[in-house]
């Protein structure tokens, strides 16, 4: 047993490194089972478990009676920096859009009115919606900011625009930075069913406190990005050595 996962996983590694290294690129085909099993003197479930690991790491896609291919490459993000949707999506040559799943007006319960420094009870708006990259559903959002500070919020038309270009233009309020932290989950169904993924894919959830020019809180939201769509990095990493 550990042989044989070994083999399918070696599989899997191989195929990744030539889509890497640019010898395998976004839209080509790859060998069926049968073919690759044939080449590699392999049985086809090996093989066949090698392309599950594959789809699950986003890195192909199988058609329906259509073949194996390689996926367009996934959107990067850089961890440690404010990420505005829609201009981050337009930055990378792509459409943004949106669509509202809920829009309503709350009472902040005590984790809510303690992050966004509001009185318990206040009135804020929840927003839930799915946010799509050239028409494809890649992250959910759902945020809360405060009602009194933003009232008719849900006037505006959050299909089509940023909330921070909403707070901006229509509030004058600026957001220019954030309290970020990221943790690996995975998709319910009802999380799978609005992001066209199967039950259990990977997402990666993203926390986030919203801050001001005069650094007061105007909105904690929690976002998820789908796993085979997006990848998170990190520069100028330092290490720092401390000798005993």
């Amino acid at each position: 047993m550990s042989d044989q996962k070994a083999i399918y996983q070696q599989i899997a590694d191989d195929i990744e490194e030539q889509i890497v290294s640019g010898a395998l690129q976004s839209g080509d085909r790859i060998q069926s089972e049968r073919e690759m099993s044939l080449e590699l003197g392999v049985n086809r479930m090996t093989v066949r478990r090698a392309f599950n690991v594959l789809v699950e790491r986003g890195l192909i896609d199988r058609r329906h009676g259509g073949g194996t291919y390689v996926t367009s490459p996934r959107i990067e993000r850089k961890a440690g920096e404010l990420f505005p949707f829609t201009l981050g999506i337009q930055k990378l040559g792509m459409e943004p859009g949106a669509e509202i799943i809920s829009f309503e007006e709350v009472s902040a319960d005590e984790s809510i009115a303690s992050v966004l420094a509001l009185p318990i009870g206040a009135p804020v708006f929840y927003i839930y919606r799915v946010r799509t990259a050239n028409e494809e559903p890649v992250v959910l959002e759902q945020f809360f900011v405060s009602a009194d500070k933003f009232p008719n919020f849900d006037e505006h038309d959050h299909d089509k625009f940023s909330g921070y270009a909403i707070m901006d233009e229509a509030y004058g309020v600026k957001v220019v930075r954030a309290e970020q932290s990221l943790e690996p989950v995975i998709a319910t169904t009802y999380e799978a069913e609005l992001l066209g993924i199967h039950q259990g894919a990977p997402l990666m959830l993203e926390r986030r406190l919203s801050f001001d020019e005069f650094g007061r809180p105007v909105e904690y939201g929690k976002d998820l990005y789908r796993g085979d769509k997006f990848k998170f990095v990190t520069q100028d990493a330092k290490l720092t050595l401390t000798w005993q």
